[in-house]
């Protein structure tokens, strides 16, 4: 039921659309199910509705994060000079954000102070210590040195001197001790006398057991507990230098990095700071060349009063576009062709506009650029609809012409001085082949004397299709194509129609052209 009421739908169309186009004759065919083949100049092109608007301009944006309300706004139309204010948007929260943050900087900047002054503190105190611990460790060298070549040697030779001289001293008092028996024997000296001699003898002999006794302990445990005590100050003293090497390297790592890590917060509260500032900086937007004033509301078009006219008091976003400046007088239409044109539309073909506000006048100028991906507030509206905006270049300075204002597009495809054509749901596919149904002059039912000739097609404007080989000026064509399985030379037919569920025979199969 759908497919019926949608093929009347076209049929009709087509036929009220052919009827009315330049292409017609004054001639109307007889049978309305039948069209005759018509040959004469033809024009295939793609029309569509678009807007006027600049072909260069600024595009003046909101840099202010998140919303903002506009306190000024240049009035739009008259032109405006560098350096103008065009609007000024509302910084009070923004001043109060800065007073806020100036406080925080003051604070990291001392804080950054204190850590830069702590690390030569630190690097100082280091320097120190291990310079007092590289003293140490060298006097510990140098008292082991001492010892070893200076203090026991003269210590030991002293010792050894001391032993013998005592020796020296023992043998003399026993030579004496002698001397003194014989004399008293003789009777010179008293036994008194002899004893003493004898007493003396035996202190000198004591005298030697007491420097043997001194040797042996310097040699076995004076001078090892000297040598040990040396060796271990000397070593203590060369693990004190690295500890307070290592203890002074992590001091100055630590004070370095408390340092970069106050360094680095002040700097990120300087840089919020000029961040501040800069939006402030970007509430009063100055006009970066001389143009006119456009608003960015009025240069595109609205759905369904999505954004309102731009106007003092109004609240906008980040990045909103708010202004646009026209640099140059060129001008240039917008346009959306549908997904089904694109593989006729290129760059660079001609194209006829007509204004709605300006009748009579007729623009040319080229396609200059074709989207590469559908438009997205079209897809928004409608997932199904697929339109890629495109830009027409109009020739000349565009006078008369204003930003906003409707117009038709006519991107010129093809221009054929004569050629044959017919209405486009005259078409269909039969397989492979391109194929109209031709009726016969037997009389009778035209459509059971009518049968399917395959032809060469051309290009189509949506409205006729040419058709190159295959069908001359004259003939008549089925202007409603059978969609059923029917008897033709071709073959057994099927149609391909989603909606039906009607079951036909495998074989060739029919669907329209478009």
């Amino acid at each position: 039921m759908l497919v019926a009421l949608a093929l009347a739908i076209v049929v009709w169309g087509g036929w009220t659309l052919i009827s009315s186009s330049r292409h017609n004759d004054s001639q109307e065919d007889d049978n309305p199910l039948l069209f005759t083949a018509k040959q004469g100049p033809l024009t295939i092109s793609v029309t569509e509705s678009g807007t006027i608007d600049n072909r260069e301009k600024l595009v003046v944006k909101s840099e202010v994060e998140g919303k903002t309300t506009i306190l000024f706004l240049a009035p739009e139309g008259p032109t405006i000079r560098k350096g103008d204010l065009i609007v000024e948007l509302d910084a009070s929260s923004l001043e109060e954000e800065k007073t806020t943050q100036q406080i925080a900087l003051l604070k990291a900047e001392a804080a950054y102070i204190h850590a830069r002054e702590n690390l030569e503190v630190t690097r100082s105190e280091g320097e120190s210590n291990i310079a007092k611990a590289q003293l140490e460790y060298e006097f510990a060298i140098t008292d082991l040195r001492k010892y070893l070549e200076g203090e026991y040697p003269q210590e030991l030779q002293k010792a050894e001197a001391n032993i013998s001289i005592a020796k020296e001293e023992l043998q003399r008092a026993r030579e004496k001790v002698d001397w003194s028996r014989r004399l008293h024997e003789e009777g010179h000296i008293t036994r008194a006398e002899l004893e003493a001699d004898a007493l003396e003898a035996k202190r000198k002999e004591i005298q030697v057991q007491l420097a043997q006794s001194e040797w042996d302990l310097l040699t076995n445990y004076t001078h090892q507990r000297k040598l040990d005590e040396l060796e271990s100050n000397e070593l203590q003293a060369e693990k004190a230098l690295e500890r307070i090497r290592r203890k002074a390297a992590v001091d100055n790592t630590q004070a370095e990095a408390d340092l970069k890590a106050k360094r680095s917060e002040f700097e990120r509260q300087q840089a919020q700071l000029d961040k501040i500032q800069g939006k402030i900086d970007n509430c009063r937007i100055i006009a970066p060349v001389d143009g006119m004033v456009v608003y960015a509301t009025s240069s595109r078009a609205r759905w369904r009063g999505e954004d309102e006219p731009l106007k003092e008091g109004q609240e906008v976003r980040e990045g909103q576009e708010l202004i646009h400046l026209p640099t140059t007088s060129s001008m240039m239409a917008e346009v959306k062709i549908h997904e089904s044109s694109l593989t006729k539309v290129r760059v660079g073909l001609p194209v006829v506009v007509t204004v709605d506000a300006l009748p009579g006048r007729r623009f040319t100028g080229r396609v200059g650029r074709i989207a590469l991906l559908p438009d997205a507030t079209s897809a928004w509206i409608n997932p199904d609809l697929k339109v890629y905006s495109t830009e027409v270049y109009l020739d000349g300075d565009g006078s008369g012409l204003r930003t906003g204002m409707t117009c038709q597009v006519e991107i010129i495809i093809e221009q054929h001085d004569d050629a044959v054509y017919i209405p486009l749901q005259s078409v269909v596919r039969v397989g492979a082949q391109t194929v109209v149904y031709v009726a016969d002059n037997k009389g009778g039912n035209a459509r059971n004397n009518a049968h399917p000739r395959p032809v060469t097609a051309g290009l189509d404007n949506n409205r006729v299709i040419r058709i190159v080989e295959g069908l001359s000026a004259g003939e008549q064509v089925l202007l409603t194509p059978p969609l059923a399985p029917s008897e033709t030379p071709v073959g057994e037919l099927r149609v391909e129609v989603k909606e039906t569920k009607q079951k036909v025979p495998s074989g060739i199969t029919i669907r329209p052209l478009r």
